[in-house]
C-alpha cells in the first residue's frame, strides 16, 4: 500500500516535471520495434548486409512472400549489394532512413514492376552506385503500370541513367531525395493522378522532373513544393534536356510552390501542355527562359513566380503552332541577361515576358533587362494581347510590339516604363525596329490600326 506520504511526493514531482520546459523533460522511453510490428523482419529471415546473386534471389523470395500475406517488408541498417528485385504487387518495403541502404550490384537492374496494384518504398537508400544499366533498362527504378504507388522518404542516387522512370503509374512521390542521375531525376510517362510533392532533386545529367505523354491529353500530376538545383543539358540541344521541371502534351498539370535554382536551361519548360498552372514558384538562375509554355497549347495560367536571373523571364509563344489563350499576372522577373547558353541567329535572350495570342499581361513588375521588358507578338504572330498596369525598370526597351503587317490586336495601356534607353513602346518588324516611341501616342501610333496605346508614362 503506498502511504500518504509517498503518495504527496509523486504528486509533487509530477507537478514540478509538467513545469518544465518541453527540452527539459524527460524524454519518454521510445519502442524501436513499433516500426517493425506487423512486418516481416528481413534480418530475422537470413537477409544479412552484402550481395551476390544467392542474397538478391533471397531478398527477391522475401518480397514476394511479405507482399503474399500483405505485410511490410523491414529491411534493417546496412548496404545490401543486389540487382534484379522485381516488386509484385502489395510490395511494401520500409528501413531506416539514410541506413537501409539497396546497392546495385550490376546485371540489369535494381527494381522494377509491371503491371501491379500497389508498390510502397519508404525510409530506404536506393544507390545505383553509378554501375551500368542493361540495355532494356531505363532507370534505376523502373515502374510500369503501378496503379497506386508510394515512394516516401527514400533516396535514390547514383543512377547511370535516369534514377526514376514511371510509365502509366498514379500515386505519390514524397519528402524524397534524387540525386546524382546521369540522364533525368524522375521521367513520369502517361501518368494516372500522380503527385510529386516535398522533393529534392538535384545534380541531374539533362533533367529533373519530367511530366510526359507519348500522345497529347489530359495527365493532372500536381508537382508542388519541390526543390530543384544544379539540373545540366549534358545532351546539349536547344531546350530538349537541361530543364528542372518539363511537361510535354501533358495537359491539366500544376506546378506550384517550387524551389529552383540552376537550370540549365528553364526552371519550368511548358511544351504542348494546355491547362497548365505555374504558380508561385521561385525560379533562381536559369540558363535560357526561366518560365516557358511553348509550341501547341491552349491555356497556361502563369502567376505570382518570382525570376531572378535568366536570359528570358517568361515567354508564352509559338501561336505559328497554335500556342495560344494566357494569363500571366504579378510575377516578379529581374536581373537576366542578354547572352543564352547556344548560338543561334533567330535566338532572342535579354525578355522579360513575351506573348503571341489570347493572353493578358498583368500586374507585373520587370527590372534589369538588357532588350525588352515586354514583347507582343513576333512578325505577324500576334492577336488579342493586353499590357496593363504593369512596371518596368531599366530596359533598353519597356514593351517591343510587332507591327509587321497581318498582325492582329494589342492593348498597351497604364504601364510605367522607367530607365529606358531606347523608349517605352517601340514597333518593331521582326527584330529591328520600325517606329520611333510610341508610349505617349500621337501621329506615329494612331497610324497603326491594330494598337490602342494609351494612358502609359515614360519616366
Amino acid at each position: 500500500m503506498i502511504s500518504r506520504r509517498s503518495a504527496l511526493r509523486l504528486m509533487a514531482t509530477g507537478a514540478s516535471t509538467a513545469l518544465l520546459p518541453a527540452a527539459a523533460r524527460p524524454a519518454p522511453a521510445i519502442d524501436l520495434q513499433l516500426g517493425m510490428r506487423g512486418s516481416i523482419d528481413a534480418g530475422a529471415q537470413g537477409i544479412r548486409p552484402g550481395g551476390g546473386d544467392k542474397m538478391s534471389r533471397k531478398l527477391g523470395e522475401l518480397i514476394a512472400r511479405a507482399a503474399s500475406q500483405n505485410v511490410p517488408l523491414f529491411l534493417p541498417p546496412g548496404d545490401y549489394q543486389v540487382s534484379d528485385l522485381v516488386l509484385p504487387h502489395g510490395s511494401r518495403i520500409t528501413g531506416v532512413a539514410r541506413a537501409s541502404r539497396l546497392v546495385y550490384a550490376g546485371s540489369g537492374f535494381l527494381l522494377r514492376a509491371d503491371g501491379v496494384g500497389h508498390v510502397a518504398l519508404s525510409n530506404l537508400v536506393i544507390d545505383g552506385a553509378n554501375r551500368r544499366l542493361g540495355d532494356e533498362t531505363p532507370a534505376l527504378v523502373h515502374l510500369h503500370r503501378v496503379a497506386d504507388l508510394a515512394i516516401d522518404n527514400c533516396q535514390i542516387i547514383g543512377s547511370s541513367k535516369s534514377a526514376l522512370q514511371l510509365e502509366q503509374c498514379g500515386g505519390r512521390i514524397e519528402r524524397s531525395r534524387i540525386s546524382a542521375a546521369s540522364d533525368y531525376g524522375l521521367y513520369a510517362l502517361d501518368s494516372v493522378g500522380l503527385a510529386v510533392s516535398g522533393n529534392i532533386v538535384f545534380d541531374c545529367g539533362n533533367g529533373g522532373i519530367l511530366i510526359h505523354r507519348r500522345s497529347k491529353g489530359n495527365d493532372g500530376t500536381l508537382v508542388s513544393g519541390n526543390r530543384l538545383y544544379r539540373i545540366g543539358a549534358v545532351n546539349g540541344g536547344t531546350g530538349q534536356y537541361g530543364n528542372a521541371v518539363n511537361l510535354f502534351r501533358a495537359d491539366n498539370v500544376m506546378v506550384t510552390g517550387n524551389q529552383i535554382s540552376q537550370s540549365a536551361f528553364s526552371a519550368i519548360r511548358a511544351n504542348s501542355a494546355s491547362n497548365v498552372q505555374i504558380a508561385n514558384n521561385h525560379c533562381l538562375g536559369s540558363g535560357e527562359t526561366a518560365i516557358y509554355s511553348e509550341f501547341t497549347f491552349e491555356g497556361a495560367a502563369i502567376s505570382g513566380n518570382i525570376v531572378d536571373g535568366a536570359a528570358n523571364g517568361i515567354s508564352v509563344v509559338n501561336f505559328n503552332e497554335g500556342g495560344r489563350l494566357a494569363v500571366i499576372s504579378n510575377n516578379l522577373v529581374r536581373n537576366l541577361s542578354a547572352k543564352g547558353p547556344y548560338d543561334l541567329e533567330e535566338a532572342i535572350f535579354g525578355v522579360g515576358i513575351s506573348a503571341e495570342a489570347d493572353t493578358a499581361i498583368t500586374g507585373n513588375v520587370i527590372e534589369g533587362v538588357p532588350l525588352w521588358g515586354m514583347a507582343l507578338g513576333f512578325g505577324n504572330y500576334l492577336r488579342n494581347v493586353i499590357a496593363t498596369g504593369n512596371i518596368v525598370r531599366q530596359a533598353k526597351v519597356g514593351c517591343a510590339v510587332t507591327v509587321v503587317e497581318g498582325a492582329g490586336a494589342a492593348l498597351i495601356s497604364g504601364n510605367l516604363f522607367q530607365g529606358m534607353q531606347d523608349g517605352g513602346v517601340i514597333g518593331y518588324r521582326w527584330k529591328a525596329p520600325a517606329t520611333g516611341e510610341l508610349a505617349r501616342g500621337g501621329n506615329e501610333a494612331a497610324r497603326l490600326a491594330h494598337l490602342t496605346i494609351e494612358n502609359n508614362r515614360v519616366v
